[in-house]
């Protein structure tokens, strides 16, 4: 039998209407001659009755008195109750359906609660189901600890349930469902021209979602990639097949893929950057500087180490506490809030001169000030102040001309 995977996200599975186009695409897959893994984040958004942070606000959320053990098992509610009234409806349409927790779909994890890894899925139990089943619908999110206990996979977790039973399960795909047709050159509320990509590599893809495209998940799409498994990111109203995913631009369809040189212009924001002064002689302190932040649990960014100066960039709601831990140090930490990261990715990029000039040379029409700068083989960031964040995002969308690209 073959096998695809169609994740279903809080928004495609929102309302009563939303659900029934998301059965149309099950309905689509299963006739055309598909078995079908059908998994399921929790219902909605924030303020929604069963979604992820309307349950965790029962507790308080960040101010909850359990430990995160019991949120878990919380947690957890959203996707069961999700999954069980995706199959009723299913059902209702005439399909052979069941629904399945993490921990019954074979997911077994670590035991970071709140955060766990895969460390083993077991396919067993739906290979058996599908014998008497054309739909297994599968609560994301979650699985089972080797101890027994009850975790979930962190924001975005339904992403990777999706893509590792693909993995597991050799799956012909997998798509990911959401609310945007696709993944967008650039950030279409900020940038009016932005255009869908239709193909991409894993590695494009995984540096986006890293850099800040919201699309899918980076855990998610390192999985697919290891498994060579296609991804698809669809929109729910649309039968187009949205953005196609795979392994390198040898298996991308378009000519033009080959002379993309930059893929999408992406952006982190509520940044502060941090420079510490140091003596010409101190070459221990970032040393100490960074040892110290990581047991305080505090993660840094964007570092650059000079003879004179250690600068790095935290979230702005981390600022007071790196300040503090740097003193404790002998060291002073100087501030600037409300800065951004914005990002050119691009596997074209790689070995290619000129393109840190062009970016320079957008930044500097706009009279955008660069506070910091780095690059790998497939992207490159810059610091800005988040105020100027918006122009410096269109200015080098404009720059590489992604409105041109016609990926199709």
């Amino acid at each position: 039998m073959t096998i695809v995977v169609q994740k279903f996200g809080g928004t495609s599975v929102q309302s009563a209407e939303l659900r029934e186009i998301a059965a149309q695409h099950v309905r689509s897959a299963v006739e055309s001659g598909h078995k079908v893994v059908a998994v399921v984040s929790a219902m909605g958004r924030s303020n929604d009755p069963y979604s992820t942070d309307t349950l965790l606000g029962l507790i308080d959320g960040n101010d909850a008195h359990v430990p995160k053990r019991e949120q878990d098992l919380l947690q957890s509610c959203g996707e069961i109750i999700s999954s069980v009234v995706f199959t009723n409806l299913l059902i209702g349409q005439g399909l052979k359906a069941s629904a399945l927790t993490g921990k019954q779909a074979g997911f077994v994890t670590n035991d970071t609660f709140g955060n766990a890894r895969i460390t083993e899925m077991k396919t067993d139990a739906i290979l058996e189901r599908f014998k008497e089943s054309d739909v297994l619908v599968v609560a994301g999110f979650q699985g089972e600890s080797t101890k027994g206990e009850l975790t979930t996979l962190g924001r975005g977790g339904s992403d990777t349930s999706a893509t590792a039973l693909g993995a597991a399960l050799n799956a012909k795909y997998v798509d990911i469902f959401t609310d945007v047709d696709g993944i967008m050159t650039a950030d279409p509320r900020i940038v009016n021209d932005a255009k869908p990509l239709r193909t991409l590599t894993y590695s494009e893809v995984s540096n986006m979602a890293y850099q800040g495209a919201k699309v899918i998940h980076p855990r998610a799409v390192e999985i697919a990639m290891y498994a060579k498994i296609p991804l698809r990111i669809r929109s729910l109203q649309s039968d187009s097949t949205g953005t196609l995913i795979t392994m390198s631009r040898d298996q991308l369809p378009g000519s033009d893929v080959e002379e993309r040189l930059v893929t999408g212009i992406t952006y982190v924001k509520d940044l502060s950057q941090v420079t510490v002064q140091k003596a010409e002689d101190d070459h221990g302190a970032a040393s100490l500087i960074f040892t110290k932040l990581a047991a305080e649990g505090i993660s840094v960014d964007f570092i650059n180490i000079s003879r004179y100066e250690v600068v790095f960039t935290v979230p702005m709601h981390k600022e007071q506490h790196v300040q503090e831990a740097v003193k404790m140090l002998g060291y002073k930490a100087n501030l600037l809030p409300r800065c951004a990261k914005v990002s050119a990715v691009g596997a074209g990029m790689t070995g290619v001169p000129g393109v840190v000039s062009k970016i320079t040379t957008a930044l500097h029409q706009e009279e955008i000030e660069i506070l910091q700068a780095t690059d790998s083989h497939t992207t490159i960031w810059v610091l800005v102040r988040e105020d100027e964040m918006d122009v410096a995002v269109n200015a080098l969308h404009h720059m590489f001309r992604l409105a041109e690209e016609q990926n199709s």
